[in-house]
């Protein structure tokens, strides 16, 4: 999303080419879906590097130009590329300039998950720095209106809740819950307002709280004892991050929790980090 923030600062200024993978097949180096933007002197963005990103520029400054027409182009990337990857990318070049940019805003929209992250301290501060390079649309949200920073990125939304649970009825359908904050009872308070809406709606995919397996098992008896049962209680992820990434630093639990969600995102089961 910074990226797209830049594209879209340039485009009020100079019209480009939008070069999008519309399809790929086989071994290659970015998905459908990934982008770059081809102005007459800067790129912004990337589809993977290598020759046929060299290619790909060059055919979209000639578009620019005027030299060619828009459309779609398949590059088969084996040795006449000099890339060995061996799969197929169907590239989409189009024409934009300013009046492009609402558009392209809904269509990056698209492809980004909603992600509710609950908690303005070191750890998701140092997580929204991350996600805001990531496929996540991020609504950062806090009880404590002084801990969001004068300029956060541009492609994440900062929201006071007072109380700060109340936000959990109004977030998007299929949100990612992140749960972060300033104390253990508001934690347990908004992991209570997530289970209920799971109850109601279970239309929460992933609800992960940050912890120890033993603030988890003091959680657990709570939530029990007002009424959850097991099953819904399965439905939180505590520890969070991937394991195998040592360290308490914030920067690498929000590498590590970053990591989880990105195979959340692609359809794996999250790995568990191992807490204490």
């Amino acid at each position: 999303m910074k990226h797209a923030a830049i594209a879209f600062d340039r485009l009020a200024l100079a019209p480009a080419v939008w070069v999008t993978v519309a399809s790929a097949q086989g071994s290659v180096p970015r998905d459908a879906g990934t982008w770059m933007a081809v102005f007459a002197d800067a790129v912004v963005g990337t589809i993977g590097g290598g020759h046929v990103e060299f290619q790909a520029i060059a055919l979209a400054r000639r578009r620019l130009a005027g030299e060619a027409g828009e459309g779609d182009v398949r590059f088969a990337l084996g040795p006449s590329l000099g890339q060995c990857c061996g799969g197929v990318m169907v590239l989409r070049f189009e024409r934009v300039d300013a009046a492009s940019v609402p558009e392209l805003r809904i269509r990056l929209a698209r492809q980004h998950l909603p992600l509710a992250l609950f908690g303005g301290g070191h750890v998701g501060q140092a997580l929204v720095e991350v996600l805001a390079r990531l496929p996540f649309a991020v609504r950062w949200i806090d009880s404590r209106d002084s801990v969001f920073p004068a300029q956060p990125p541009a492609s994440v939304v900062c929201e006071h809740s007072a109380p700060v649970q109340s936000a959990v009825d109004d977030l998007v359908p299929g949100s990612l819950v992140l749960i972060m904050s300033f104390s253990h009872a508001e934690d347990l308070d908004i992991v209570q307002a997530c289970l209920r809406r799971l109850r109601r709606a279970d239309d929460l995919p992933y609800v992960g709280l940050i912890g120890s397996r033993t603030k988890w098992a003091s959680f657990r008896h709570r939530l029990q004892e007002r009424g959850f049962g097991d099953d819904e209680l399965a439905r939180v992820t505590c520890p969070i991050g991937i394991g195998g990434v040592p360290g308490k630093e914030p920067e690498v639990i929000a590498i590590a929790v970053a990591a989880q969600l990105l195979q959340f995102r692609a359809g794996s089961a999250p790995e568990p980090r191992h807490g204490a």
